[in-house]
């Protein structure tokens, strides 16, 4: 009785629980079950090339033609040949030539969709580097059109060669039309305020601001000593 109640008080460990085979806590992974086959990893770039090959050739004339030939061969041979060696029996319908034929269709179809998946994989990378190109070809387009837009406005503010020449032409007949003037001053006028000097400076002014300021060309200026100008304003109290 003793016994049992201190079978009972004992604590109770995790790791005796029956039906428990490895012994370990909760928290420790079970151990991988041993192989009994070795693990086949062939390459399957080399594996993938032979594949793809081969469903290549499968898809030539050639095979349809060797294979057309080799059926012909081992039917005329299991018919007409000797008994002795015949080795597929025109009697149960060439039972072996119907077992490789359906051989070669079961192998050649998973080959073919082998092949199939290879070139889907390299037709996604082609595509995705198709559209990274894209991206980038739009990219430096964008940058080239904003590089060409931000090149017009600044030859806007640059002077030409036609807007030069038009300035030095201007300036050129500025130039001799107070030459003209100078030449042809009337010296009885010579008691007015102003000289041939200031009268060049004052036109040649004046065609400036018209030349700057087209709005302004139909608004004639008076002058203090002109016609039109006010009485009051031309007296010295003024």
């Amino acid at each position: 009785m003793e016994a049992a109640l201190a079978d009972l008080s004992a604590p109770r460990n995790s790791t005796n629980r029956p039906g428990n085979r490895t012994g370990g806590a909760l928290d420790t992974p079970l151990s991988g079950r041993q192989r009994i086959l070795p693990k086949l990893s062939p390459n399957p770039d080399a594996f993938g090339h032979a594949t793809e090959g081969f469903a290549r050739f499968m898809g030539t004339p050639q095979f349809l033609v060797y294979m057309t030939v080799f059926c012909l061969f081992w039917l005329a041979w299991n018919t007409w040949a000797p008994l002795e060696w015949q080795f597929d029996s025109r009697e149960l319908g060439f039972t072996l030539l119907t077992l490789m034929l359906s051989l070669q269709a079961s192998y050649a179809a998973p080959l073919l969709l082998l092949a199939q998946n290879r070139q889907d994989d390299r037709d996604r990378v082609s595509l995705q580097q198709d559209r990274q190109r894209a991206e980038r070809n739009l990219s430096d387009t964008e940058y080239l059109t904003r590089e060409l837009a931000s090149l017009r406005i600044a030859l806007r503010e640059v002077a030409t060669r036609d807007y030069v020449r038009a300035e030095l032409r201007s300036l050129l007949e500025d130039m001799l039309e107070a030459q003209e003037e100078l030449r042809t001053h009337d010296p009885s006028g010579a008691g007015s305020h102003e000289t041939p000097k200031d009268k060049v400076k004052e036109r040649l002014k004046e065609r400036r601001e018209k030349q700057r300021n087209p709005r302004t060309q139909q608004i004639p200026k008076v002058k203090p000593d002109g016609p039109g100008y006010p009485a009051h304003l031309n007296s010295p109290e003024s």
